[in-house]
């Protein structure tokens, strides 16, 4: 079985920032692209920023140059430095992960559970 835990979310002034984790547990075999979105009240839920096993990574216009993902292979984990947050930023962020589970030929899409970004103005 395969979790994703997010952590580091919480409230925090326009202008601030917050750094976000989240953590790959389980039977995981390899962990191919990881990726960061968001969903605001009442919106879908929107792509943020990506990275692949090798390094490569995305962002969405709306977060370039002032979000940064990054990942720790060796952990399993991903993180996602936000700075500059503006309240448009608020939003639940989720974690995913294309996996590969020991045991296993295919890779399949996993989710945590989110985190609560809040930036008052």
């Amino acid at each position: 079985q395969v979790q994703l835990v997010e952590s580091g979310g919480g409230l925090v002034q326009t202008g601030g920032s917050l750094r976000l984790s989240c953590a790959a547990s389980g039977s995981i075999g390899s962990i191919e692209t990881m990726d960061w979105y968001r969903q605001a009240p009442g919106k879908q839920r929107d792509w943020v920023a990506r990275i692949t096993r090798g390094g490569s990574t995305g962002y969405a216009d709306s977060v370039k140059g002032r979000f940064t993902i990054s990942r720790d292979n060796a952990k399993n984990t991903v993180y996602l430095q936000m700075n500059s947050l503006r309240p448009e930023d608020t939003a639940v962020y989720y974690c995913n992960a294309e996996i590969r589970p020991i045991g296993l030929t295919f890779s399949y899409d996993y989710w945590g559970q989110g985190t609560q970004v809040t930036v008052s103005s």
